[in-house]
């Protein structure tokens, strides 16, 4: 178990997982939730904290907390994103973010696209330093990016769970989809659902593929990313369908690609150094003559 936990991963995954995650921060804090930032505003009475929120003892949201901790993430997001210092900024931008989601969720709704990548942010800056492409490997990096894998497939399966345990086996020939489908259902979705059966067949299958998600960790090679394929094809067909985006979770899930192939820099110096040289003035022939 523990060679399986700490099975070393090339640094460069790490690297490119770090960029991609402290980026994706930027832009949810500047799109994805920048509703969360009218927290500050809303009347305390309605303030209903997260058990985890009561155990740190963290206070009520005010305007200038949701502020101040808005603009620290977003600086510190920008910077950690360059890879310098990633532990003090990694932890930094780990700490801001879960205050950031806890002021976000506190008020009736709590979102579980979240959680793999929240763990992410934890484990990412016990690495230390890791380059873009560094195919070094290393059981920190491997630790990292495992846990960051089972918290990926822990989302599938304790969903499923969770539709069995609160919804019972009339879950799967329920109308949860119908449902969602009426509230906000795109013309493909309408189109699925004028099929007689296939919504509850859907989700038949839904429940399956989450049950069974944690196979992923028996494949290896091409079944392995073949299987990743099909997790970002079924968030796929869930955005076209009902428009539910699960985008902090398909940051997460790229633990499972191999991210060491990403090299921005590289690249960005290779297409410098191979830009076509500018067309010089015209030289005049050999003989000194025009042609």
């Amino acid at each position: 178990m523990m060679a399986w936990l700490f099975e070393p991963a090339p640094r460069g995954r790490v690297a490119a997982l770090r960029t991609l995650s402290y980026a994706f921060v930027v832009f949810d804090l500047l799109f994805y939730t920048a509703w969360a930032r009218s927290r500050g505003g809303v009347p305390p009475e309605l303030y209903d904290p997260l058990l985890i929120s009561r155990l740190l003892g963290l206070p009520t949201p005010t305007a200038g907390l949701v502020q101040f901790v808005y603009w620290s993430l977003l600086l510190l997001a920008v910077m950690a994103a360059t890879g310098r210092a990633p532990r003090l900024l990694g932890w930094a931008v780990f700490a801001l973010y879960l205050e950031w989601l806890l002021i976000a969720m506190s008020y009736g709704k709590v979102d579980h696209d979240r959680f793999a990548f929240l763990v992410a942010l934890a484990v990412l800056p016990t690495v230390g330093r890791a380059r873009h492409g560094d195919p070094t490997p290393s059981e920190r990096a491997g630790w990292a990016l495992r846990i960051t894998q089972i918290a990926v497939v822990a989302t599938y399966f304790l969903a499923s769970w969770a539709k069995l345990r609160f919804g019972g086996v009339g879950w799967l020939t329920g109308s949860v989809l119908a449902r969602a489908v009426i509230r906000r259902g795109s013309d493909f979705a309408d189109l699925v659902a004028s099929l007689p059966g296939l919504l509850v067949a859907l989700q038949i299958g839904i429940v399956a593929f989450e049950l069974l998600s944690p196979l992923v960790f028996v494949l290896h090679g091409r079944w392995r990313y073949g299987a990743i394929g099909f997790f970002y094809s079924f968030h796929l067909l869930s955005f076209a369908m009902i428009s539910i985006s699960f985008a902090p979770h398909l940051v997460a899930m790229t633990s499972f690609l191999p991210l060491e192939r990403f090299r921005p820099i590289a690249w960005l110096r290779r297409a410098r150094w191979t830009r076509p040289a500018r067309m010089s003035p015209a030289q005049p022939s050999e003989s000194g003559s025009p042609p």
